[in-house]
């Protein structure tokens, strides 16, 4: 019995000395390590009760849409025209008419009844009609549109003043602001998306024909919204939905809006003038990037590139010149040429603009006075412009348009007929010509297949007679 015990004993303390010398010598040390969550934001608490958002400064659209909602009408364009003709219609000698309906949507800007919407909506129009939220339909008028910035002004008389948007000031607004896109796609009524902006000033034209400056968004927009609001938080008017684009005629992700700036300058000139009172600041330029810096032997790589002044331009007669780089307008950057036409469209003939211009390295500010387009560019001539009594005088005219640049494509033709720059045209098309006005209305009211005909005045004072098929 006394030997079992020593036995025990002696394994017992056998077992007690190797777990003492394996924890002392064997073991890998661990240390225990306390992290405190607001030391280390790695490591966050196990409860969530105070790190859930705070929902109060989660954007709210429900007041925004409420409005919004209430003042965007539902636009009904019906064209009639002939169709094709059936094998009946031919056989009684008949041509029956028929009703196309296109729809989209217009926004209320005044509680008289003035809708902006889009020119395309109403464009070709036999009859117009407009439908509230409040499900009163009237028949509307068109006060008058503007191709160029595809907007246009109906009104209706409505027996009661009408909700309306009021204008919010496009230039204020940011990259990465909430908006919403109020309209009438595939004819389901008050509808409302939201988005943020995506970018600004976006020109969709590649051809450089059109000074376009959209707002771009990720706001869903589909066929009829065209001429329905974008607005911001507050509910105010910061667009007119115009454009999509897509290759399948449905929204993939961007949307394009005609700044509220240029549209209220475009409606306010309607109302006022009758017309669109545009405005130029009078330069012909490129945008600059390292490519084009490189290629002009200077260091700015930002601001727009002045490669020619028009001639008693507001530019011209404020001393910008061929090289100069314009910086700023109105305190705006300017980085490419729809942040210069985007705003310059926003403004009038006669308003004054203020230019950060760099001459030689340095910055000047200088005030110009915007003007009249008193330029045109005709096919197959080049630029002409309105000409003075002394221009006339020089070559004997009594009346013309001045060729201030060749097209370069026949430059050299016209050069090799005794046709430079200076020289007057008289007449196209036997039509007598006295403005740009009158040049344009001859080119566009010339038939498809037409011939072309001018009478030039070259700056020896020799009249010329070209036809062109």
């Amino acid at each position: 019995m006394k030997k079992i015990l020593s036995l025990v004993l002696v394994s017992a303390l056998g077992g007690v000395i190797a777990l003492s010398t394996y924890k002392l010598f064997l073991e890998p040390e661990n240390k225990v390590v306390t992290t405190s969550a607001i030391n280390n934001p790695a490591f966050l608490p196990a409860t969530n009760v105070a790190t859930l958002p705070n929902l109060e400064d989660a954007p709210n659209f429900t007041i925004a849409a409420e409005n919004a909602v209430n003042a965007v009408v539902h636009v009904k364009n019906v064209t009639i025209n002939k169709g094709q003709m059936t094998f009946e219609d031919l056989f009684f000698g008949r041509s029956t008419p028929r009703a196309q309906m296109g729809t989209g949507s217009g926004v209320i800007v005044n509680a008289d009844g003035y809708i902006i919407t889009n020119n395309h909506v109403i464009n070709d129009s036999d009859e117009l009609s407009v439908t509230l939220n409040n499900n009163k339909t009237y028949k509307a008028e068109i006060v008058g549109s503007d191709p160029k910035t595809d907007i246009a002004l109906l009104k209706i008389e409505a027996d009661e003043d009408l909700p309306f948007i009021t204008f919010a000031d496009s230039d204020q607004t940011k990259i990465g602001e909430w908006v919403l896109a109020v309209g009438n796609p595939f004819n389901l009524t008050s509808t409302v998306t939201a988005g943020i902006i995506s970018a600004k000033s976006r020109n969709l034209d590649p051809t450089g024909k059109y000074s376009q400056s959209f707002i771009q968004t990720d706001a869903a927009v589909n066929p009829g919204n065209s001429g329905g609001a974008l607005v911001n938080t507050n509910g105010e008017l910061i667009g007119i939905n115009t454009a999509i684009s897509s290759q399948t005629g449905s929204y993939i992700g961007y949307s394009f809006a005609v700044p509220s700036n240029i549209a209220r300058r475009v409606i306010e000139d309607i109302m006022e003038y009758g017309n669109v009172q545009n405005g130029i600041l009078g330069i012909q330029g490129a945008p600059l990037n390292s490519d084009i810096a490189e290629e002009l032997g200077i260091n700015d790589t930002e601001g727009i590139y002045i490669d020619s002044v028009v001639e008693d331009s507001g530019a011209d007669k404020a001393g910008l010149e061929k090289g100069d780089i314009i910086k700023e307008i109105d305190n705006i950057k300017i980085s490419k040429f729809a942040d210069l036409t985007g705003h310059i469209s926003a403004r009038r003939a006669g308003d004054v603009v203020t230019i950060k211009v760099s001459k030689n390295g340095k910055l000047k500010t200088l005030p110009v006075t915007l003007t009249r387009n008193e330029t045109y560019t005709m096919p197959l001539v080049g630029r002409v412009k309105n000409a003075k009594k002394e221009d006339l005088k020089a070559v004997n005219a009594t009346n013309g348009v001045k060729i201030i640049d060749l097209n370069g494509e026949y430059a050299s033709y016209w050069k090799n007929n005794g046709i430079e720059e200076g020289a007057i045209i008289t007449a196209i098309n036997g039509t007598k010509i006295h403005s740009v006005d009158d040049v344009q209305e001859a080119i566009k009211s010339r038939a498809q297949y037409e011939a072309l005909r001018l009478e030039i005045i070259s700056t020896n004072g020799e009249k010329e007679r070209f036809n062109f098929r």
